[in-house]
């Protein structure tokens, strides 16, 4: 009789990246750059990752999602409850960028509907196109 071997416990790579909704490759990107740990390997078997690595993945998502950095992630994963006023400092931050992001968005649309615009207007055709002829213009 053979006794069946058990299953080590944890998750291997393939089994951590299904759980977290992310490929296989991110999981090792996120390695490389230090957000999750790699743990060791053993002599046999592959490589086991505690299920805590799940929901690590699932916030790193999360804050990206937000708009927050990896470098910025990787500070907030170093707070926990007591770090808070950090994690809002880091927030506030990202806000404030997200907000100057928006305020060139809107510049970048006025520009464009001001082109688009020019070429609806009669007789916008006679003298090239608007857009192309912005575009090519020296500043």
């Amino acid at each position: 009789m053979n006794p069946r071997k058990e299953a080590a416990p944890g998750l291997t790579i393939g089994a951590l990246a299904r759980a977290a909704g992310v490929p296989v490759e991110t999981v090792r990107y996120y390695q490389r750059i230090g957000l999750i740990e790699e743990p060791p390997r053993p002599t046999q078997g592959y490589r086991r990752y505690p299920e805590a690595a799940v929901g690590r993945i699932r916030f790193i998502k999360r804050a990206q999602r937000l708009g927050f950095t990896l470098r910025e992630i990787g500070e907030l994963l170093t707070f926990d409850s007591r770090g808070c006023e950090e994690a809002r400092r880091i927030a506030e931050a990202r806000q404030a960028e997200i907000q100057r992001r928006i305020a060139d968005l809107n510049a970048m649309h006025k520009a464009l509907e001001r082109l688009i615009e020019g070429c609806r207007r009669p007789g916008a055709r006679h003298g090239g196109c608007a857009i192309i002829d912005t575009l090519r213009r020296r500043d």
